[in-house]
Parts: C-alpha cells; sequence; structure tokens
C-alpha cells in the first residue's frame, strides 16, 4: 500500500513535498523488496539524506547531494557492521564549522568552541529532536 501523507515521520509531515515524495517512494519501494519495518524505515531515510538536510523540526533541500557524515557515505554491510556515529540527518560534510558553529550557537549547545564538525553535527541532531 503506497505510503500517504498521514504515514509519514512528524519531521516530513512540516517539510516540503519533494521530500516527502522522495522518502514516500524509496519506503514504498524498500517495502516491496524488504518488507514493512525498520529496514524500510532506514532505507528511506538514507534516501532522504542525499538530498536533504534536517533543520529544525523539518527537512530542507541540500545545496548539493551527497552523502552527510562518514556514516551515510557507507553502504551496505559496511554500514551495518560499523560503530560510526551518524550526524542524525545534519549536513556535517556540505557544512564548514563555523556554519555549524553558528547553528549550535543558535541552538544553545553548550562546550560548541570545543567541538569539531561531527561531534557539532551530533549535538545539533540531538538538540533538533
Amino acid at each position: 500500500m503506497p505510503t500517504s501523507k498521514e504515514d509519514l515521520p512528524g519531521t516530513l509531515k512540516r517539510s516540503p513535498r519533494k521530500a516527502q515524495e522522495t522518502w514516500a517512494k524509496t519506503h514504498d519501494s524498500a517495502v516491496e523488496t524488504y518488507g514493512e519495518g525498520e529496514r524500510a524505515h532506514r532505507t528511506a531515510f538514507a534516501s532522504l539524506k542525499h538530498s536533504f538536510e534536517k533543520v529544525g523540526d523539518h527537512w530542507e533541500e541540500k545545496a548539493e547531494k551527497g552523502p552527510s557524515d562518514a556514516q551515510a557515505a557507507k553502504s551496505g554491510q559496511d554500514a551495518r557492521d560499523s560503530d560510526t556515529p551518524s550526524a542524525g540527518g545534519v549536513d556535517v560534510r556540505g557544512h564548514s564549522r563555523e556554519e555549524l558553529l553558528e547553528r549550535a550557537r543558535s541552538l544553545g549547545i553548550k562546550g560548541r568552541s570545543s567541538m569539531n564538525k561531527e561531534e557539532l553535527g551530533r549535538a545539533i541532531a540531538r538538540k533538533q529532536d
């Protein structure tokens, strides 16, 4: 059964139609391949993160397509076996440290000045949830 707008995760309901369609089409295809469940959701979010970035409570289109962080750059068994932390939808690779610092500052994240890009991305993602 195709994904309806009511079935979308909350952050996608507040996102542009293109983000909703990207997630829904990938999710529906993944359900046909893997069945309903976590794997279909992971596949849909991986596809979404290639073109969109989580900003606050919604997703925005990225300036350039591609993986958001080191974990997103992995695929298949490498991704499943990895203990590399994800930046939770924050485009660490597409932003400078200064841009991430500014976002962290606006979110009131403490200790941000001593964080590297990956740590800033994870802190921003936690604060946005």
